[in-house]
């Protein structure tokens, strides 16, 4: 199983419009980040996890010519809004795009994307299969087994979701005891960590590694980064050396 980083940005990504910090001045590609987003690869088969307004973009520079499944965590704009692109494989493989998501999502996309679901079928528009999840293990189809792992993103559920000995996480602010337990011995972790700041609805990275901490990950990476954090480098250089930070098109096999 191979995992890539398709986007390690927040939601404005970075940089971010209009802004002159030097962090969005950069020029090192590491400090140019898309909406938080990966691809799963695994026996041929591709899975993606979110579909942010980045996701045509990040196909394209990922080079997937075949895309098995989509699995939401949430329902917030810069996790759902390029799902519209995903007809491109509809007209490739001849078939409808499964999409695993919460009643919550599913009921978002059904406003966003009201033309998808209408009885009244536009010619050329993406045709989706919906199948709901809850907070219960579910496979995916040619694919990998997924535990959701459910966090709050201050008074919104999202899922992260664990396969095997990896566990994906985004826009975590707080996780019930039970939760952690079921990302316990996972040996790559992925978790965001917005900056240094405290926020209302995403770990900082002071939360960050203490979560990091009391799973023992042999490897982690944060993810969901904000331009406030810092440029690749220096952030790097104050982390733990198991602590690394996700940058867009890093891959990580198992």
């Amino acid at each position: 199983m191979k995992i890539t980083i398709l986007g390690s940005g927040t939601s404005q990504g970075v940089p971010v419009i209009a802004c002159e910090c030097a962090i969005c001045a950069s020029t090192d590609p590491l400090d140019k980040r898309l909406r938080a987003s990966i691809l799963i690869s695994d026996k041929d088969q591709n899975f993606v996890i979110d579909t942010g307004p980045d996701f045509r973009q990040q196909m394209l520079r990922a080079q997937v010519k075949s895309l098995r499944a989509i699995i939401y965590t949430h329902e917030h704009k810069d996790h759902i809004a390029g799902m519209d692109d995903v007809r491109a494989f509809n007209y490739r493989e001849e078939r409808d795009m499964e999409i695993f998501c919460t009643e919550r999502v599913e009921n978002a996309l059904k406003r966003e994307f009201h033309y998808v679901f209408s009885n009244d079928k536009y010619p050329g528009i993406p045709t989706v299969q919906l199948n709901r999840i809850e907070n219960k293990s579910f496979q995916l189809p040619d694919g990998p087994m997924l535990i959701p792992v459910e966090v709050m993103h201050y008074k919104m559920p999202v899922f992260g979701y664990r396969i095997n000995d990896f566990t994906y996480i985004t826009d975590a602010k707080t996780i019930a005891p039970a939760e952690i337990e079921k990302v316990k011995g996972t040996k790559v972790l992925i978790v965001n960590a917005l900056h240094r700041s405290a926020h209302i609805s995403h770990f900082n990275l002071e939360e960050a590694l203490a979560f990091i901490a009391l799973i023992q990950p042999e490897k982690a990476y944060l993810t969901h980064i904000s331009h406030l954090f810092g440029k690749h480098h220096e952030i790097e250089e104050s982390l733990p050396k198991n602590v690394f930070v996700a940058y867009d098109g890093l891959e990580i096999e198992f």
